[in-house]
C-alpha cells in the first residue's frame, strides 16, 4: 500500500506583492514514498513557488498543506548563500561530530566522492559558483531522508556529475521532487511529471518522453489556435522516436496513436540543404587552429593541435569541469590568444558568442526595443521572422515583450541575450552553456530555431539532450592536450572515462515507482499474458469509443438517441480507463 508523505489541498499562491498574478490556483497534489517527480513549466510559471510550498518555506494564501509526522526533508534552493566565514564541513557535515563519524558512513562518502568534494576544511567564501552549487547539493543529500526537494540541481554539473546524481537518487529510493531543465535527467530519474501552467498543475505518469507523448496527444485534439504549439510537440516527438528507443511506459496503442501524428514529420533538419546554405554564406574556410598551444596555469589544454571547422559543422564539446571547454571557445573566437601556433578565420565569417556571463542592457528599455535595436527581421534558412516572432519562440509572449529589461529575471535576461545574438544573423555561433536558466519549452523553441539555422555551430553544454539534438558530431577534452573526435558521441565519452577508471558510466535508470519485492519467473509470465490481454481489451474499447463518437455526431438532431449514446459512451470510457490502470499494474509486474 503506497505511503503518503504530504498533501496539498486547494492550495493558492500569488506573486508576492501582486495579488492579481496567481501562480497556484486551488492546486491539490500528493507525494508518496518512492515517488520521483519532475516539475516542468515556463520560467516564472510557479515551479519554484510550488517547491517552496511543499517544503514550508512559503505560506499559502489559501488551502492546506499536510505532512506526515516526523517527515525528514531536505531542500536545495536555486541560490546558494552560506554564512560568512563558514567552511565546507560546516555546511555539508553539520550533523556530524568527529571525522570518523561521517567517514564511516558509506552514503556520505558516496555523496562527497560523487560531487568531487575533497577538502572539507576549505572556506566557502572563496568558492566559485559551481563549487558552491556542489556543496549545497551535498548538504541536501548526506542525511537520512524521506523526501528531497531539488531546484535546478544539475546547474554547474558536468555530464558525469549529472550521471552520478541520477544513479544516486534512483539507488536510494527516497521520494524526490525536482525542478530541472535537463531532459536526460528527467527521463532517466523521474517516474511522474508535474506540468505547472496557468496556475494549474497537471500530473503525468513517466518522465520526459512520456510527457512529450501526452502533450502530443493533447495537441492532436486541440483547435487551430494551438497549431504552433502542436507543431513543436510533433517535431520534438519525431526526434524522440528517431533516436534511441525512448523510455516510455505507454502501451502500444498509445504509441501507435502518437506515431500516426508524426508520420509526415520530416527529420529535425535537412543537413544537405543547410550545408549548401552554409557554404554559400561562409565559403570553404571558417575557423582553424594550426599547431596551436593553449596553456592554463602551466597545464597544456592544447598541445600543438590542428583543428579545422568547416561550413555547416555542428560540434558539441564535452569534458569534465575545469577541462578547458570555455577557454577553447575563447581561443576559437580570438578572445583568448594562442600561446603558440596560428588561428585562421575566414574572410566571410560573422561570429557571435554566447558566454555564461549576462550582458548589461539599459534597464529602462523594453524587451522588444532592445531586440529591434539589433535587427527587425532575421532569416533562418528559408524562413524570415520578425524580432517579435523570435522573442515569442524563445519564451517571450506578446504580453512580456514590452516589459522593461530592469524587471526581467536572470533566466529572462539570458533568453534576451540569446535572442539578440540570433537577430544579428551570425554565420558562426559559439554557445557556452546555452541551457542555463532556460525552461523545457524554451529549450524546445531554441532547438527548433537552430534546426533551420544555416551556419557553423559549436556548443559547450552539460545538457546531454541538447548536445545530441543539435550537434552532428562530438569532441572531447580528456586533459591530454588533444581534441578527440568521438564517433559514438557522449556515450563513447562516458565509456572511455569509465575505462580509464575516472568515473562509472551512467546507465539509464528503470522507471521504478517504489521498492518492490522480486517477482519470480512464473509470475512474470502470467503478468505478461495478463498485460497482453488487457492491451487487446483497451484496443477494442478504444475502437468502440471512436464508433460511439461518430454515432453521436450522426444523432445530433435526435435527443433521445443522443442521451442513450452518451450513457453508453460514459460506460465505455470508464471501462477503458479501468482497463488502462490494470494494464499499467500488470506491465509493472511483468517487468519484475
Amino acid at each position: 500500500m503506497p505511503e503518503n508523505l504530504l498533501n496539498l489541498e486547494n492550495v493558492t499562491a500569488h506573486v508576492p506583492g501582486d495579488a492579481s498574478r496567481v501562480l497556484l490556483d486551488a492546486v491539490s497534489l500528493g507525494v508518496e514514498r518512492g515517488d520521483r517527480i519532475g516539475v516542468v513549466g515556463l520560467n516564472g510559471g510557479g515551479k519554484t513557488t510550488l517547491l517552496d510550498v511543499i517544503t514550508g518555506e512559503r505560506p499559502v494564501e489559501g488551502g492546506r498543506v499536510s505532512r506526515v509526522g516526523g517527515l525528514r526533508l531536505a531542500h536545495l534552493v536555486q541560490h546558494d548563500r552560506f554564512p560568512a566565514g563558514s567552511t565546507v564541513r560546516d555546511i555539508v557535515l553539520a550533523g556530524y561530530g568527529a571525522d570518523h563519524e561521517w567517514a564511516a558512513d558509506p552514503q556520505v562518502r558516496d555523496v562527497l566522492d560523487g560531487l568531487g568534494i575533497t577538502d572539507t576544511e576549505r572556506p566557502t567564501d572563496g568558492l566559485s559558483g559551481g563549487e558552491k552549487r556542489r556543496v549545497a547539493l551535498a548538504a541536501a543529500l548526506v542525511g537520512d531522508l524521506d523526501l528531497v526537494v531539488l531546484d535546478e540541481p544539475t546547474n554547474h554539473l558536468d555530464v558525469e556529475g549529472i550521471g552520478w546524481l541520477a544513479r544516486h537518487l534512483t539507488d536510494r529510493r527516497i521520494a524526490l521532487v525536482v525542478v530541472t531543465h535537463d531532459r536526460w535527467f528527467l527521463d532517466n530519474v523521474c517516474t511522474r511529471t508535474w506540468e505547472v501552467a496557468g496556475g494549474r498543475v497537471e500530473s503525468y505518469q513517466g518522465g520526459y518522453a512520456d510527457w512529450v507523448y501526452a502533450r502530443a496527444e493533447r495537441s492532436r485534439q486541440a483547435d487551430a489556435a494551438e497549431q504552433r504549439r502542436r507543431n513543436l510537440a510533433r517535431k520534438e516527438l519525431a526526434w524522440l522516436r528517431r533516436g534511441p528507443p525512448a523510455r516510455t511506459s505507454k502501451p502500444r496503442y498509445r504509441i501507435e496513436a502518437a506515431e500516426a501524428l508524426i508520420a509526415d514529420v520530416p527529420a529535425p533538419r535537412d543537413t544537405v540543404e543547410l550545408m549548401q546554405f552554409a557554404t554559400n554564406r561562409l565559403g570553404r574556410t571558417v575557423l582553424e587552429l594550426e599547431d596551436a598551444r593553449v596553456e592554463i596555469a602551466g597545464r597544456a589544454l592544447l598541445d600543438r593541435v590542428t583543428w579545422r571547422l568547416g561550413p555547416g559543422d555542428r560540434v558539441g564539446i564535452v569534458g569534465i569541469n575545469g577541462s578547458g571547454k570555455t577557454t577553447l571557445l575563447r581561443a576559437l573566437s580570438g578572445e583568448r590568444e594562442l600561446d603558440s601556433g596560428r588561428r585562421v578565420q575566414g574572410s566571410t565569417v560573422k561570429l557571435a558568442q554566447l558566454s555564461q556571463e549576462l550582458v548589461d542592457l539599459p534597464a529602462e528599455m523594453r524587451v522588444l526595443e532592445t531586440t529591434e535595436a539589433v535587427a527587425k527581421y532575421v532569416r533562418f534558412g528559408k524562413q524570415e521572422m520578425t524580432a517579435s516572432q523570435v522573442l515569442e519562440r524563445l519564451g517571450f509572449p506578446a504580453s512580456r515583450q514590452w516589459t522593461p529589461v530592469g524587471r526581467l529575471s536572470g533566466g529572462e535576461r539570458r533568453r534576451l541575450q540569446l535572442t539578440r545574438l540570433l537577430m544579428a544573423e551570425p554565420n558562426v555561433l559559439l554557445l557556452d552553456e546555452p541551457t542555463n536558466d532556460l525552461d523545457v519549452d524554451t529549450l524546445t523553441g531554441l532547438e527548433d530555431l537552430l534546426d533551420g539555422w544555416p551556419g557553423t555551430l559549436i556548443v559547450v553544454s552539460h545538457d546531454r539532450y541538447l548536445t545530441e539534438r543539435v550537434c552532428d558530431q562530438v569532441v572531447a577534452l580528456f586533459g591530454d592536450g588533444r581534441i578527440t573526435h568521438l564517433p559514438g558521441g557522449i556515450g563513447e565519452y562516458l565509456t572511455r572515462r569509465a575505462a580509464a577508471g575516472e568515473s562509472p558510466a551512467p546507465t539509464p535508470a528503470a522507471p521504478v515507482a517504489a521498492p518492490a519485492a522480486k517477482v519470480d519467473a512464473a509470475a512474470q509470465r502470467t503478468a505478461r499474458k495478463e498485460a497482453q490481454r488487457l492491451e487487446r481489451r483497451v484496443d477494442q474499447l478504444t475502437k468502440r469509443e471512436e464508433k460511439l463518437h461518430a454515432q453521436l455526431a450522426e444523432a445530433a438532431t435526435d435527443p433521445p438517441r443522443l442521451a442513450e449514446l452518451d450513457r453508453a459512451l460514459k460506460e465505455v470510457v470508464a471501462e477503458r480507463e479501468s482497463a488502462e490502470i490494470e494494464w499499467f499494474a500488470a506491465a509493472e509486474r511483468a517487468e519484475g
